[in-house]
């Protein structure tokens, strides 16, 4: 049984209550004024303060109970482990975020506050700091009536994004990246279709691993299918599999990738390129369950989950007649919008460090000036051409420290052909000539405004939220001019 640590509690909000939760070592609570209503809402359940303990004691997740004012009342051990610092009469957003102001007022959704307007449990994902570094939290708050004592709300905090298997970590903390990890870790425990979609290069299929390593299928097989470039009787045997003579060359049976995939997952990479004919054949075995190897009249029965993924716009190719309607329904069961690196900018530093720490011939670092270099880009390749980048700047790097020089693309052109900015050796680092780099001719606004954003970008410490307020701007307003750069 997890061992709880008490906390004693101040007088807070406007009633008196002198009960107590007896816990094996002390009292948890002295004098407390958690309670605002007189009376329980409809959709809370009841305990009693001996309920109430064991519930906190026998989590094996990190737990605390709440007031509404956001105070910490009582924490498990789980907890304290992870928050040492988390004093007594502590805010909950202090202990776990450090912010000075509750959750919803620093940019991100407050279980707290949606519990206490809508008498439900709630449950988000966050980023929390703990002893181990920044991580992300799924946190579920279950609001409570506790004889005794009124309001309170039970959380329980599992941290995620730990895959079983390193290399498929998805890696950032940036608010959008962490609103796309949350669809993904709510849809990984169900069986049920995801359609991941997303320009080239932004990790499409990271994403899908990380919903198969961290679903109930994790111990089978995750078997991708490339659906590019494959002609249709290609497409179906590889799919399907297909008997011994069933066409010419065929000279034994062979079983299909959707048998490969039995009790696993089965991901279609491109699905926006199968050829129309055969979007029928995978209609059919989506809704029946069941296939025929190519050259077979006998049915087979098909067991895995269903991961697509695309980086072109379905409903377009719905319209044009290119891609069946009943068969987008049917992989669209849950999609997921995987966001461009250029909106995530405050995750680069985060994804070439860890890169780099793993290069084979030694780890390397970024200089200073490096990395304001690559976030400064706008990645038509995404995170694909950032890592690309950054490949080749270590093989050429023959020190521990890469520079913004190794990181330029050969003949100083960028991803989309235009010329990079001219860099000089500044004690010992590549900075601009000049920041944020004025030439000597006389530009457009658009050029000049353009060439600022690059600077504001590229020096900015925080997220697309904070360099909008700075800039004066809206969020939507500065990721459209950041898409027009």
């Amino acid at each position: 049984m997890t061992n709880m640590t008490p906390y004693a509690t101040d007088d807070i909000g406007t009633a008196n209550h002198g009960s107590h939760l007896a816990y094996p070592e002390r009292h948890i609570i002295g004098r407390t004024k958690a309670i605002q209503e007189s009376q329980p809402g409809d959709a809370m359940l009841t305990l009693s303060q001996t309920e109430l303990q064991n519930r906190l004691n026998t989590s094996e997740e990190a737990a605390l109970v709440i007031n509404n004012n956001y105070q910490i009342i009582a924490t498990n051990s789980v907890f304290q482990a992870r928050f040492p610092s988390a004093d007594p009469n502590r805010l909950c957003h202090q202990a776990s975020h450090g912010y000075a102001e509750p959750c919803h007022l620093s940019g991100e959704s407050c279980p707290l506050k949606m519990a206490q307007e809508r008498q439900s449990p709630q449950r988000v994902l966050h980023v929390h700091h703990s002893v181990e570094g920044a991580e992300h939290v799924d946190i579920r708050l279950e609001p409570l009536w506790v004889e005794g004592l009124g309001a309170v709300y039970l959380e329980t905090q599992q941290v995620v994004n730990q895959s079983g298997n390193s290399r498929y970590r998805l890696l950032g903390y940036s608010q959008i990246f962490t609103q796309t990890l949350e669809l993904l870790q709510r849809a990984a425990p169900n069986d049920i279709s995801v359609l991941i979609t997303g320009e080239s290069g932004t990790g499409k299929e990271l994403a899908a691993r990380y919903l198969h390593f961290n679903s109930l299928r994790k111990r089978q097989q995750f078997v991708v299918v490339e659906c590019s470039g494959l002609t249709e009787s290609l497409f179906e045997s590889e799919l399907f599999g297909h008997e011994k003579g069933a066409f010419t060359g065929a000279n034994q049976a062979k079983p299909g990738l959707v048998e490969a995939a039995d009790g696993g997952t089965l991901f279609l990479d491109e699905i926006g390129d199968v050829p129309l004919p055969l979007q029928v054949k995978l209609l059919r075995l989506i809704e029946t369950g069941s296939y025929r190897r190519v050259g077979s009249v006998t049915e087979r029965a098909a067991n895995f989950r269903l991961i697509s993924a695309t980086h072109q716009n379905l409903e377009a190719l719905v319209a044009q007649g290119l891609f069946r309607q009943d068969l987008y329904y049917r992989i669209n069961s849950f999609p997921v919008q995987l966001p461009p690196l250029r909106e995530r900018v405050e995750d680069i530093p985060l994804i070439a460090e860890s890169y780099l720490s793993q290069w084979q011939h030694g780890a390397k670092t970024l200089s200073a000036a490096a990395l304001r270099y690559l976030k400064s880009l706008d990645y038509p390749g995404n995170i694909r051409e950032l890592k690309n980048r950054l490949a080749r700047a270590a093989i050429l790097c023959d020190g521990e420290v890469v520079t913004p020089e190794q990181l330029q693309p050969p003949a100083g052109i960028d991803g989309k052909g235009r010329e990079l900015p001219e860099l000089e050796r500044t004690n010992g680092e590549q900075t601009s000539r000049t920041e944020p780099g004025w030439p000597e001719t006389l530009l457009t606004l658009a050029e000049a405004e353009k060439l600022y954003l690059r600077y504001a970008v590229a020096h900015h410490r925080g997220d697309n939220r904070s360099l909008a307020k700075l800039l004066g701007v809206s969020e939507r307003t500065l990721y459209r001019k950041l898409n027009d750069l």
